[in-house]
């Protein structure tokens, strides 16, 4: 297929497939990573009460998803792979028993290498879990170290031999601009995971998120900087190489063989709504945006009152379409210049044009019939794209 019928062929037939996803976040770790700014603790003394606490809320907010099909459910964090089988399936089983679930759903467990053992794979791939995404991030050992992962590379490598024993769908993350690491390095990641034969990859580039440890060792120069220009180009060699392997870059940071795009990911990128459980999680519903508290005694707390721990955003008219903008810009479906017109109305539309002509200019940005998109050339920079076509509240 030609670039131009890939877009056109994954906007028909993907897009329209997508139903709600459930989305559960596990909070615990086994040691916080340098560069890590989500949720989480390291101390697992909670744990139960805080699984009693995800089953409440699922039960608490069966209606929000009551005329909706449940395409998906995602075991994010955190490191979800710390529960175990039964506590899996308790979580698993409250889902199947209070909402409409599809008969063939993907249910992904984000995974880290020193916890999938032979015996735990095994016992994963008897559960409804049907889908591994494993926190590789780097097969050298002193990227690992640099990050504080609390795996090395050959556990990283292990698990992969393992997994695709019982799993045929693996997504790994890679992590590239990582302070020292070369280019032949970042190739030889990429190769590494190649190797595997594993159908999607999700890579992004190292950040520095204020107040981490990361951000501290930097600021008192113990770690070089990141280098946006080597990160560049290291997101260019990742695009190439995949590509020449078969891989379909379909958002800024996921690459998929066809048929393996994440059910999940994807239904976040195209509007579809989604329930989020847990503390810090996040759950829209096309006009609604909610949020729970980011602290777990306080979640806990709450839900052992019957009371859910979340504040709402009603979404304005700009609210949504710079939503849009966003998540369809960094797609393969992109920006549909024709639906801007009919949800947000002519005025929006002309903005929109008006504001992404100078990317066009300047090859960022492309129009192909009714659609923009970013163009390879303007990829790595596709938030800041993003950002230039915002419409600011009144």
């Amino acid at each position: 297929m030609k670039n131009t019928d890939i877009k056109s062929h994954y906007t028909h037939t993907h897009a329209g497939k997508l139903g709600a996803a459930i989305y559960i976040h596990i909070p615990f770790c086994k040691q916080a990573c340098h560069y890590c700014d989500f949720h989480f603790s390291t101390s697992l003394k909670k744990k139960d009460a805080l699984i009693d606490a995800l089953v409440l809320e699922l039960e608490l907010r069966k209606e929000e998803l009551k005329n909706q099909i449940v395409k998906t459910i995602y075991f994010g964090g955190g490191t979800p792979s710390l529960l175990t089988i039964p506590e899996l399936r308790l979580i698993t089983d409250t889902i199947y028993s209070h909402y409409n679930v599809t008969e063939t759903p993907e249910v992904t467990l984000e995974a880290n290498p020193d916890d999938l053992s032979k015996s735990l794979i095994i016992e994963l791939s008897k559960s409804p879990i049907n889908r591994l995404s494993i926190g590789i991030q780097s097969f050298f050992e002193a990227d690992l170290k640099l990050m504080n992962r609390a795996h090395n590379a050959e556990e990283a490598k292990a698990s992969l031999a393992l997994a695709t024993q019982y799993f045929n769908n693996i997504s790994i993350d890679l992590i590239y601009g990582i302070p020292g690491l070369s280019h032949a390095n970042w190739m030889k990641n990429i190769e590494t995971a190649l190797s595997f034969n594993i159908p999607h990859i999700s890579s992004y580039a190292l950040t520095v998120e204020a107040k981490t440890a990361l951000d501290i060792l930097i600021k008192k120069g113990r770690i070089k900087n990141v280098d946006d220009d080597v990160a560049q180009e290291q997101f260019h060699i990742l695009i190439e190489k995949l590509e020449a392997s078969g891989f379909i870059h379909y958002e800024l940071s996921n690459f998929g063989k066809p048929g393996y795009f994440s059910k999940n990911n994807s239904a976040y990128w195209q509007g579809k709504p989604y329930l989020g459980i847990g503390p810090s999680a996040h759950s829209f519903n096309g006009n609604e945006r909610a949020w729970n508290v980011r602290n777990n005694s306080r979640y806990i707390n709450s839900l052992q009152k019957n009371e859910l721990p979340l504040d709402i955003e009603i979404l304005s008219k700009t609210d949504k379409y710079n939503e849009y903008i966003m998540t369809g810009l960094r797609t393969i479906w992109g920006v549909s210049i024709e639906k801007i017109e009919h949800d947000f109305g002519a005025d929006y539309k002309k903005y929109l044009l008006d504001q992404a002509q100078k990317h066009i200019d300047r090859a960022l940005l492309c129009r192909e019939a009714d659609t923009l998109f970013v163009t390879k050339k303007g990829k790595f920079l596709s938030d800041g794209i993003a950002s230039d076509l915002f419409k600011i509240n009144p």
